[in-house]
C-alpha cells in the first residue's frame, strides 16, 4: 500500500496533473476545462517568476505560430460573418488554448516527464476501453446504457464521440504497451482497443485506427519489404476482426449494411451510407462560391446552410437543428475551413502545416522518435481524406488544441549534452 499511496501522492503533486486532466475529463461534459483554467493559472505564475521564458523554450515559440494559424482564420472570417456574436465569441474562447499549450511546453521539459504523460494518458485511453467492453457485454458502462446502434461507452448515448477519441488517442496506449512489453504488448493492446473502436460504430474512427496500425507498422517493419509483409497480416487481422464483429454484433452489422449500400452506385445509395453528407457536401460547394475569400465566419456553417440547401433538404426539415439552421458542420476539415474561413482560412492553416512540417524534420531523428505517439495522434486526427468532427467546436477543438500543445513539446524536449535531460530553470511551471 505504502508504494501506491506515495504514487497517488506524487502524481497528484505533478505539474502534469492539470494538462492530463483535461483529457481525463473530456467524457464529462465541460468538467475538462477545469485543466484549462489550471493550466491558464500555471501559465500565469511562469511568467510571472520568468517574464523572459519564451526566448529559451523553442516549443513554445512554435506553439504560438501553429495557434496564430489556427485562431487567425478564425478572426479574420469573423470580420462579415452571417452570425457575428457566434464567431466572435468563438474566436474568443479559442484564446484558450494558447495558455493551455504554452503550459504543456514548459511542464513537459525532460524526456521522463513526456513518458510519464503518454502513460497517463495510455492509462485513461485503456479504461475508456474496458468501460466500452463491459457495455458490450453487459449492456451498460459507467456512461449508462448502451446507443442502438452503437457503443457509446463513458461518453454516453447522447455523446457518441467514444470511436473517434479513442481512435485519436490510441496511439499513446499502443506506445505504451509497446515500449514495456515489446511487440506482444503492441499485439495485444491493439485488439484489446480494436474492438471498442469497431463496435463504436464510427466510420471515421476505423480509417484513423487503421491509420494508426500503418504508422505502427511501418515504426516495426523499418524495411519496405516488411513493411509490406506486415501490412498483409495486419490486412487479414483487421478483415478476420470485422467478419466477427459482423456476425457477432448487431450495431457494428447495422453500421455495415448502411456503409455497403453505396455499392449500388446510385447518389441516393451512396448518399444514404454517408447518412446524408453528400446532400451537406453539395450545400458546402455553393456556400464556398458565394463566400471564397473569408468564408461564412467560424461556427456559421448551420446558420447559412438554409440558404445553401433545398427547402426539402433533410437538415432543414429536421426540427432537431433548430429552427432556421441545418446541418452542424461539413463533416469534412477541408469543407470546414473553406465555409467557415475561406481561401484566407486555408491559407493560414496549410502555412501552418508547412511550418509544423519543416520544425518536424529538423529536430532530428531522436526527437522524431520521441514525438511519435503525438506525431501520429495528431496526423490521423488532420487526416484530410476522411470525415470529421468541427475543429473549431468547443469539445474536438479542445482536444485538437491539447494534442498540439502535447507535440509542440514533444518534440522539443531539451537533451543535455552529456545524454541527460535538460532541467533548467526556464520552463519550470510547478
Amino acid at each position: 500500500m505504502i508504494p501506491i499511496r506515495s504514487t497517488l501522492k506524487a502524481a497528484l503533486r505533478s505539474p502534469l496533473l492539470p494538462f492530463w486532466l483535461v483529457v481525463a475529463l473530456l467524457p464529462v461534459g465541460r468538467s475538462s476545462e477545469l485543466g484549462t483554467v489550471l493550466c491558464l493559472l500555471g501559465v500565469i505564475m511562469l511568467f510571472a517568476r520568468y517574464p523572459h521564458a519564451l526566448r529559451e523554450n523553442t516549443g513554445a515559440r512554435l506553439l504560438l505560430w501553429l495557434l496564430a494559424a489556427y485562431i487567425g482564420a478564425a478572426l479574420i472570417s469573423a470580420f462579415g460573418s452571417v452570425v457575428p456574436g457566434k464567431s466572435w465569441g468563438t474566436v474568443a474562447a479559442i484564446l484558450r488554448y494558447v495558455p493551455l499549450g504554452l503550459y504543456a511546453c514548459f511542464a513537459i521539459r525532460r524526456t521522463e516527464k513526456l513518458q510519464m504523460l503518454f502513460d497517463g494518458v495510455a492509462l485513461v485511453v485503456a479504461f475508456w476501453a474496458a468501460d466500452a467492453w463491459i457495455q458490450a457485454f453487459t449492456g451498460w458502462s459507467l456512461g449508462g446504457h448502451a446507443e442502438a446502434e452503437r457503443l457509446s461507452g463513458i461518453f454516453g448515448a447522447a455523446n457518441l464521440k467514444l470511436g473517434p477519441t479513442l481512435a485519436v488517442l490510441s496511439p499513446f496506449a499502443l506506445w505504451a504497451a509497446s515500449r514495456r512489453w515489446g511487440l506482444p504488448g503492441l499485439l495485444l493492446s491493439f485488439g484489446f482497443l480494436l474492438g471498442p473502436v469497431l463496435l463504436a460504430g464510427s466510420r471515421a474512427a476505423w480509417i484513423c485506427y487503421a491509420l494508426v496500425a500503418v504508422a505502427f507498422v511501418w515504426r516495426e517493419a523499418r524495411t519496405p519489404t516488411r513493411f509490406i509483409g506486415f501490412c498483409a497480416v495486419v490486412a487479414g487481422a483487421l478483415v478476420l476482426a470485422g467478419g466477427v464483429a459482423w456476425k457477432t454484433s448487431e450495431r457494428f452489422h447495422s453500421r455495415m449494411d448502411r456503409t455497403l449500400i453505396a455499392l449500388r452506385g446510385d447518389p441516393q445509395s451512396v448518399d444514404t451510407a454517408l447518412s446524408g453528407r453528400l446532400d451537406i457536401w453539395h450545400a458546402s460547394a455553393e456556400m464556398i462560391a458565394a463566400h471564397p475569400i473569408n468564408g461564412v465566419g467560424v461556427r456559421g456553417f448551420r446558420y447559412a446552410y438554409p440558404h445553401f440547401a433545398p427547402a426539402t433538404d433533410h437538415f432543414v426539415m429536421d426540427e432537431s437543428c433548430g429552427e432556421g439552421e441545418g446541418a452542424c458542420h461539413p463533416h469534412q476539415l477541408v469543407l470546414e475551413i473553406l465555409c467557415e474561413t475561406g481561401a484566407v482560412g486555408l491559407l493560414l492553416w496549410l502555412a501552418g502545416a508547412c511550418l509544423a512540417f519543416c520544425a518536424w524534420r529538423n529536430v532530428g531523428p531522436a526527437a522524431r522518435a520521441r514525438a511519435f505517439p503525438a506525431t501520429v495522434a495528431i496526423g490521423v486526427m488532420l487526416f484530410p481524406l476522411n470525415t470529421h468532427l468541427a475543429f473549431y467546436s468547443a469539445w474536438w477543438g479542445l482536444l485538437f488544441g491539447w494534442l498540439l500543445g502535447l507535440w509542440c513539446a514533444s518534440i522539443s524536449v531539451e537533451v543535455a549534452s552529456d545524454g541527460s535531460d535538460a532541467d533548467g530553470a526556464v520552463g519550470h511551471v510547478a
